[in-house]
């Protein structure tokens, strides 16, 4: 018969084995491939972001680094499929701003947090948005833009990768500018939106420069202006928002990667160190500022931070534009 002692003695000795294995998985952190989940369709910056840092890991860490698309739900398929996940670092979160701060900030009572479903990892990339249109559209300037929504209130179309993301946020911020409302079309994803963009049946679109700079190098759409206060060296012809007239609109994206909530620390400073060197490595930059990102580096504390302040930024440009959630 086991006594008292006997079991607690049992437990204990489980117990350490356990935490001996976990530790030294721990410690050989990662030796099986890792899956970086994105809430974006092939095409899509998101998807740019996640295999370009798929990449740079796979070098740094010497195992590969596997993107999954779970697009859908504003993002919320892919952040419940991590949420969800075992917190071992083998699953993580390459989220885009436009899911994972705007998002949140319209529909309030999503099955996950963007604070307590994750632990912040690193910040990746930054990019300005720039604005769009198909290439036959009868306007070649921002103003001209504006002018022809204001001639046809609530006809004009702009595309997004869902309600509540940020290019649906920036559309109507937008329109507001303008003084006249525009037809919003969501898609399952920005590669979806920007097929028909370049079919000529949506008007105009606000996304990142991966989705666009080689659209724009063989003509198949226009870009009228980047929201940003100074030009992007791969869009040296593209005028800023401020240069167009237009100085109050500036939307600038971020990708940035999340583990599960209940990581364990060195996990998660293991992958951070990681992305860290990433990120300045020539491959990578080249890559990166070939496509109209920049890179950029945040450590798990400064991107918890960015995140809350993000979600404060978002929810008060939704307030005062007056979006609900429907």
């Amino acid at each position: 018969m086991m006594t008292m002692t006997t079991r607690r003695r049992a437990l204990l000795a489980v117990a350490t084995t356990l935490t001996t294995s976990a530790r030294a998985q721990e410690r050989s952190y990662p030796d099986r491939s890792v899956t970086i989940v994105v809430p974006a369709a092939a095409g899509g910056g998101g998807d740019f972001a996640a295999r370009l840092l798929g990449d740079g890991l796979s070098r740094e860490l010497g195992q590969t680094f596997l993107v999954d698309n779970r697009v859908g739900g504003g993002g919320t398929v892919a952040a419940m499929t991590v949420a969800r996940a075992s917190p071992n670092g083998y699953t993580v979160l390459l989220a885009y701003s436009g899911t994972h701060v705007t998002f949140p900030s319209l529909f309030p009572s999503l099955p996950w947090d963007p604070e307590r479903s994750f632990t912040p990892v690193a910040l990746v990339l930054r990019a300005p948005h720039v604005i769009v249109v198909r290439r036959d559209l009868a306007a070649a300037t921002l103003a001209e833009l504006a002018d022809l929504a204001r001639r046809n209130p609530g006809r004009l179309t702009y595309a997004s990768s869902g309600a509540g993301t940020i290019q649906h946020i920036g559309g109507e911020w937008l329109a507001g500018i303008f003084g006249a409302p525009m037809l919003h079309v969501p898609y399952r994803g920005a590669g979806p939106a920007m097929n028909d963009l370049v079919a000529g049946t949506i008007d105009m679109m606000i996304t990142t420069p991966p989705a666009v700079v080689g659209l724009l190098r063989d003509s198949s759409i226009r870009a009228l202006a980047i929201a940003s206060t100074t030009r992007h060296e791969m869009l040296p012809g593209v005028p800023t928002t401020t240069e167009a007239g237009f100085a109050e609109f500036e939307l600038e994206a971020w990708f940035a990667i999340y583990a599960p909530a209940g990581t364990a620390r060195s996990v998660i400073d293991g992958l951070s160190s990681a992305v860290r060197r990433a990120v300045v490595e020539p491959v990578f930059q080249r890559r990166s500022i070939e496509a109209g990102t920049i890179p950029a580096f945040m450590d798990p504390e400064e991107l918890a931070a960015f995140t809350r302040s993000e979600l404060g930024r978002w929810s008060e440009i939704i307030r005062r534009l007056g979006i609900r959630s429907e």
